[in-house]
């Protein structure tokens, strides 16, 4: 671990100084705030929030459900554009996501989907060859279970103020 004394990461200076380091300069900077006892809002600099809590506390995610919700929420967007095109852009759609975490090893071995819609204005064939299009495109555009499924580095460094 290494400590570092900077400023705040996101006042001006060192945002810019932060940009020039990183790696892709245009992403949305993401952060939590400890905002009480295991309870955090989550932050983009696009303006979004998001409640992080334990399981017990009303109106907040656990760090797992939104790693869940972020699957789901991927393997929806990945496959809008297929859907639509052949569903007609107004169509309803679900993704229920769920896995039980293996609590000795704190990890969740197995990660289930299931993308729930209409397809009765399709024939049986068009709705095989509509399933194996989906998904194809989650499968090639969902980067988050692209990642979950190669698995990725995470890297942690501590900054102190002294």
């Amino acid at each position: 671990m290494t400590f570092e004394q900077t400023a705040h990461p996101f006042d001006e200076a060192a945002l810019h100084e932060t940009e020039k380091t990183n790696p892709n300069p245009g992403d949305t900077r993401l952060w939590v705030e400890r905002t009480g006892v295991r309870r955090y809002t989550g932050r983009s600099s696009r303006g979004a929030q998001v409640q992080v809590g334990s399981v017990s506390d009303e109106g907040a995610f656990t760090p797992g459900e939104l790693l869940k919700i972020a699957l789901a929420a991927c393997s929806g967007l990945a496959s809008d554009q297929p859907l639509s095109r052949r569903l007609g852009e107004t169509y309803d759609a679900k993704f229920y996501v769920s896995g039980a975490p293996d609590r000795e090893n704190e990890v969740y071995p197995v990660l289930d989907e299931v993308l729930e819609l209409d397809l009765s204005e399709l024939d049986a064939n068009a709705q095989e060859r509509l399933m194996l299009v989906v998904e194809r495109a989650i499968d090639r555009t969902c980067t988050v279970g692209r990642t979950l499924k190669a698995g990725t580095q995470v890297r942690l460094v501590i900054e102190g103020e002294s």
